[in-house]
Order: structure tokens, then C-alpha cells, then sequence
């Protein structure tokens, strides 16, 4: 059997499981890069009959699918993605697998953007190293209001932070009841007053249909020039043009991105010519425990395969 781990940016899959706990008759091959041309990718994988997905690095929907031929198992580390299609997945007889993931380390990585955009961080440690002192004022956190955008696993994760540092926090999604927010101590609001309130606004929605450009122009012209935004979720759920508008035209004071239109982000993107932002290279899964689980749980879905008894199989 032939198994390919794709899209293995850090080289770390190899040393991060027991491939060895699975028949010699199963044959690894790693890929280190991404690839992006639907056409390349099949040609790639087409002898593969097991592939390992790391996230939604590389879609496989209906089209790419029907080109991998041999393909009987495919893997995607955690237990959602939406840029694999189910439908085209189950009507063409792969099976589809998930691992283990957490969802802390989103939160964690949400935090630390806050903290290094709120403290001007990364400016100042590149100040620091170019022989200049104390350039910024930073801002406070205490009493400043924290908008939450999903208040679900990861929202909820935020909220309980934002606590600690005694701020305010109000939130807001489609399907948001006053129970959830009594839960975990949160106002809840409407999407006008999430956007003209929030001093830090955090993104933790699932993207979709109804969440796919939710944040855009009108939405970014109601929030403070003194506000942050935050999105560790996915790009597409704010408008990446009205995004950089607001930012190039300080409508907004900055923004922490983790997650963009195009993975990996072009070396000359216009966001990296901003200096009122900071960005990170998808790394809100990418933490120790986290790829362990990933990495092990590959292995566990593979065996489970062989062996007849699927586990953490992913249902439309």
C-alpha cells in the first residue's frame, strides 16, 4: 500500500509518529512542499491510495477526486475540514478519516497576537535590535471590551481569558443564544454592536456559505480607529480587499492575521508591506501536543483501515 504525507512544510511527520507500528507492506513517501495546480497535484498522487492531509492545505473537491484513481483513504488531520467534499468522497468509495486535534492552541496563538499587537511587540524587538529605544505607547487591556466573533469551543476558550485580564466581553453569531453567553459570562449583542464596541475583535467562526465574507466593507467602517482585529479562523470570513483598505488607510489601528486567501502568502503580499499589523503563518494548530496528535492519529486511521475497522470517520 502507498501512502503519501502531503504538504509536511516543517519536515516533522517522520519523526513525529511510529510509522513502524504499521505493516512493512505500507510504503511512506513524505512531500515537504505545497502544490497549488489541481492538474500537478493528481499526477502527483495518482498511485497513492492512502493520502495523509495536513488542514485544509490542499482541497480535494469533486474534480481533483476524479483524478486520483487509486485513491481509497484520505486523512485529514482533525476532525472537520470543509474543503474536502464528503459527498464526491462517499460517491466515489473513499473513505474519509480524522485525528484527534485541540482546540487550545488557537486560542493561545489569538491571545498572543492580542498581546503583541495591544503591546506593539514585534516592532519594539526589531527596534531593540536596530539600536532604537522605546519608540510606542502601548494600550491596556483591563476594562477594554473584547468582541468575539463564534462563541463555540474556541470563543468560549477566549471569553474565560479575556476574564482574567478583566475585560469586557460581548459577542455575536448567527445562531448565538443568551444561555451560551450566561454559560461563559458574555453579553451578547448584535453584529452592528459586536463590530462598533469591540476594542479587540476575535474571529473564532466556522467558515461556510453564511459566514463567507461576512466581515467586509460596511462592517469594518463601523468599528473603532483605535480597534484590533484578530482572525485566526479562516481568511475568507472577512473581505481580504476591505481588510487591507481599512488597514493602508488607518480606519482600524492594526490586525493579527494567521490564516490568509493564499496559503502559503506570497512573498510580496500587500499585507507584509503593512506596518500596523502582525502576521503568523497558520500557526494556530501548529503546537507540540497538537502535531502529535495529528501524527499518531494518522497512523491509528491507517491500521484502522487494514484492518477493517474505520476510526473517526468523517460523515457529510
Amino acid at each position: 500500500m502507498q501512502v503519501a504525507i502531503i504538504d509536511d512544510y516543517q519536515g516533522l511527520a517522520k519523526k513525529r509518529s511510529n510509522w513502524s507500528e504499521l505493516s512493512k507492506d505500507v510504503q511512506i513517501t513524505f512531500f515537504e512542499d505545497h502544490l497549488f495546480d489541481e492538474d500537478e497535484i493528481s499526477k502527483r498522487l495518482q498511485d497513492f491510495e492512502v493520502i495523509c492531509a495536513m488542514r485544509e492545505r490542499t482541497p480535494f473537491q469533486q474534480s481533483q477526486l476524479e483524478k486520483l484513481k487509486n485513491l481509497r483513504l484520505l486523512i485529514t488531520s482533525g476532525m472537520r475540514n470543509l474543503s474536502i467534499d464528503l459527498t464526491a468522497a462517499e460517491q466515489l468509495g473513499i473513505k474519509v478519516c480524522g485525528t484527534p486535534a485541540f482546540g487550545r492552541p488557537t486560542a493561545e496563538l489569538a491571545w498572543g497576537l492580542i498581546l503583541g499587537l495591544a503591546r506593539k511587540i514585534p516592532m519594539e524587538d526589531q527596534n531593540i535590535r536596530n539600536g532604537v529605544w522605546q519608540k510606542s505607547i502601548g494600550v491596556g487591556l483591563k476594562d477594554k471590551t473584547l468582541g468575539i466573533a463564534g462563541l463555540g469551543n474556541l470563543g468560549s476558550k477566549m471569553a474565560a481569558i479575556a476574564h482574567a485580564f478583566e475585560m469586557k466581553t460581548i459577542a455575536w453569531s448567527q445562531n448565538l443564544t443568551i444561555d451560551r453567553c450566561n454559560l461563559h459570562r458574555v453579553e451578547r449583542v448584535s453584529k452592528t454592536d459586536l463590530m462598533q464596541r469591540s476594542d479587540f475583535l476575535s474571529i473564532h467562526l466556522v467558515l461556510g456559505e453564511r459566514t463567507r465574507g461576512i466581515f467586509g466593507a460596511p462592517e469594518l467602517a463601523d468599528m473603532k480607529e483605535s480597534a484590533f482585529l484578530i482572525n485566526t479562523s479562516r481568511s475568507p470570513i472577512i473581505d481580504e480587499t476591505s481588510l487591507i483598505d481599512a488597514l493602508k488607510n488607518n480606519k482600524i489601528a492594526g490586525a493579527g492575521i494567521d490564516v490568509f486567501n493564499i496559503e502559503p502568502l506570497p512573498k510580496n503580499h500587500t499585507l507584509t508591506k503593512l506596518k500596523n499589523v502582525i502576521l503568523t503563518p497558520h500557526l494556530g494548530y501548529v503546537e507540540e501536543e497538537n502535531y502529535n496528535a495529528y501524527f499518531s492519529g494518522y497512523v491509528s486511521a491507517i491500521k484502522g483501515f487494514l484492518d477493517g475497522n474505520l476510526v473517526n470517520v468523517l460523515r457529510r
